[in-house]
This record gives structure tokens, C-alpha cells and sequence, in this order.
């Protein structure tokens, strides 16, 4: 690969980084928003949820219609959309317009992300496909575990600064993570012929319920995390971050040799190891006597997940050639919808008794590992 290939393939995981960072960054800054526009706590906290659902929703079609209307053109655009609204909420003076910018900034990433992993899996060799799917979700992870951190550190200054930042990198990937003009031309030839109903195989189906039962089940366990290490254990809130990016870091970490165990080993294989272990894994962590202990189980879960998502994202990409984008947002749907879901129904739980909120997500990864074995029967069936 050449020079001009490495840069596309940097700017594409750079692509990736910054969609879940939009949406975590404004975690960190909710009192320098509260305090900027003179709102309450809970006004302030619209601020995610006004990214956090056009994101969601729009992933059901936004791949279809990048797509249609061309990749390349589409990706382009989005990024210079989003880095358009990320300025306009570093410039808004008063808080319904930052609450617009920020669902313009959401609705924007629906597309760079799922467009963005499908360009990747273009430019990848077939032997190389779990490496390169493992690298992606390390980098989505690195955006989660350092939204907080990037937030917090121009929150110590000013919170407009996180959002110029991400002006600043939306409108450079607009211009770095598009293909050549002769390869972007034979890519918007063949986009029209791209339909929804494509994106909908058997194989699509399987992966996205895997998805939205891993994101549930997992990663949307952390509050729970969080609230057992301060209820049990006592710990404040910079232990229990730190607690917390212990997930995220382990998936950094991991996440690349995990794809490349997929490419030897098979994603199926791969994913379902990372499923079996959080059905041991999760249970322990309601049942661990200290916080340390607590720690290293949520390590090893981040490792786990690593496995999971390192073989899920080769499922993804494969799971409907004749609209790739279209499956890959479709799945990105169900994922953060799971996660989204996630507190809603497990802190009830988690107030009737500690120990069952564990317990049932252990459960759900029994029914997520039978989820990716159907995933892999679908697509060895449709070849």
C-alpha cells in the first residue's frame, strides 16, 4: 500500500474515532453547559440526548442513502455537515440553538460512521479483513474512553474548545478520508442501484439482534458497574471513571490482535469466545468481594468484548454485498439501541437486588452467543 493508501486508511480510523467522541465529549462538560446557558442539570442533559437519537434513527437508512447518493460524495458531505454544526454550537449563544446543532451534529455521524467502516472494508484484503475490523473497533473505543478526557481538558478551559476541535477535524476528514476522483466517479456509477431491501439479508438480521444484545448486555452494563462500585465498595467518582476506562482501555488494547486472531481463526469462532466469556464474566462482577477484584473482572470483560466485536464487525461488512453501507447502518441501529436501552432496563433490576442485574446480562450473553452462531450459519448458507 502506498502513501497516499496509509493516509486514506488513517483518515478512515480517524473517521471512526470521531462519532462516538461526539457523542461522549458533552458527557464531562454538562456543568460548564449548565452554567454557560443557565440551565438546570437535567435541561443540560438534552445535550446528549439530542445527538444520541437522530444518530440512532437515522442509521436505519442512512447507509441505503449514502449509498444511492454515492459514498464518497455522501461522506464528504456529512463530515463537512458535522464539522459545520460542531462550530455553530461553539458559537450558539443561548441553549435551543447548541440542542439544534448538536442534533444536526448527530444526524451527520449516522452517516460518516457506517459509510466509513464500509470504505474501510473496501480497501481491505480478504485476509486481513479481521485486523483491519479489530483496528476500527479499537479506535471507536479509544473515541469513547477519550471523549471525557479531551472534553474535560478543554472544559478546564473552555467548553467551546471541544467543539471547535471537532470542527477542525470534521472538515480535514472531508477532505482526507475520500477516495481519488477516478475511483469516487466508478463508486457513484453504482450507487443508484442500492436499495434498502438489499441491506436486509438473513445474515443482517442475525447480526444486528447480536449487536443490539451485546451493546445491551456489555456495554450498557457500565452504569451498573459504576453504581456497585460506589454503593459496595465506596468508591468517588475519579475511582470509579477510572474503574470504568479500564473496559474502554483493554478494548484498545485488544481490539487489534483480536482481528487478527479472526482472520486466522474465523470471526464466528472469535465472537463466540468473546460471548462465552461474558456469560462467566458478567455474574462474577456482582459477585466479587472488593473493588479491586471488581476492576480486573471489568478488564477482562473489555478484553472479551474486543473478541465479540472483533469478529461481529467482519459479520457486518459481509452481510450484504449488494448494499454494504445499507447493512452496516442498519446493524449500527440496532447497536446503539441496545445501549441506549441498556439503563432503562437494568437499573430496576439493579434496585430489586444487586446481584440480578449480573445475572440476567450473563443470561443475555447465552442468548447473544446463540445470536452470532445463527449469524454464522446465515452467511455460510448464503455461500
Amino acid at each position: 500500500m502506498g502513501s497516499e493508501g496509509r493516509a486514506r486508511r488513517a483518515a478512515l480510523y480517524a473517521g471512526g474515532f470521531i462519532g462516538p467522541f461526539g457523542g461522549g465529549m458533552v458527557t464531562v462538560l454538562i456543568p460548564e453547559l449548565r452554567d454557560a446557558f443557565g440551565v438546570s442539570t437535567a435541561t443540560t442533559s438534552l445535550a446528549l440526548t439530542s445527538y444520541l437519537v437522530p444518530f440512532a434513527a437515522l442509521q436505519l437508512v442512512s447507509g441505503t442513502l449514502g449509498e444511492r447518493f454515492g459514498r464518497a460524495r455522501a461522506t464528504r458531505v456529512a463530515f463537512i455537515v458535522y464539522g459545520l454544526a460542531s462550530a455553530w454550537a461553539a458559537l450558539a449563544g443561548s441553549f435551543v440553538p447548541f440542542l439544534v446543532a448538536r442534533a444536526v451534529q448527530g444526524a451527520a455521524n449516522a452517516f460518516t460512521t457506517p459509510l466509513v467502516l464500509a470504505a474501510l472494508a473496501d480497501i481491505t484484503e480478504e485476509r486481513e479483513l479481521g485486523r483491519t475490523m479489530g483496528t476500527f473497533a479499537a479506535v471507536q473505543t479509544a473515541g469513547v474512553v477519550g471523549a471525557p478526557l479531551i472534553g474535560g481538558l478543554a472544559g478546564g478551559f473552555d467548553y467551546r474548545l471541544a467543539f471547535v476541535a471537532a470542527a477542525v477535524a470534521a472538515l480535514a476528514l472531508a477532505a482526507l478520508s475520500t477516495p481519488p476522483r477516478r475511483r469516487a466517479a466508478a463508486v457513484e456509477v453504482a450507487a443508484p442501484e442500492a436499495r434498502f431491501v438489499d441491506a436486509i439479508t438473513p445474515r443482517t438480521r442475525w447480526t444486528a439482534g447480536a449487536a443490539f444484545l451485546a451493546f445491551f448486555a456489555i456495554t450498557g452494563l457500565g452504569v451498573v458497574v459504576a453504581l456497585r462500585a460506589g454503593d459496595a465498595f465506596g468508591l468517588g467518582p475519579t475511582a470509579r471513571g477510572l474503574l470504568l476506562a479500564a473496559f474502554g482501555a483493554a478494548g484498545v488494547v485488544a481490539g487489534r490482535p483480536a482481528g487478527g486472531l479472526s482472520d486466522r481463526r474465523g470471526a464466528v469462532p472469535v465472537a463466540l469466545a468473546g460471548a462465552l466469556a461474558c456469560i462467566v464474566l458478567l455474574p462474577l462482577l456482582g459477585a466479587v468481594g472488593g473493588a479491586v477484584g471488581l476492576g480486573l473482572l471489568w478488564l477482562a470483560t473489555g478484553v472479551a468484548s474486543a473478541l465479540l466485536w472483533a469478529g461481529l464487525n467482519v459479520l457486518t461488512v459481509g452481510a450484504a454485498p449488494a448494499n454494504r453501507g445499507g447493512a452496516v447502518s442498519l446493524i449500527g441501529a440496532f447497536k446503539f439501541t441496545g445501549n441506549a436501552l441498556a439503563p432503562v432496563a437494568w437499573l430496576p433490576v439493579y434496585a430489586a437486588g444487586g446481584e440480578l442485574a449480573f445475572l440476567g446480562a450473563g443470561a443475555v450473553c447465552l442468548l447473544l452467543a446463540l445470536t452470532v452462531a445463527r449469524a454464522g450459519a446465515a452467511a455460510v448458507a448464503r455461500a
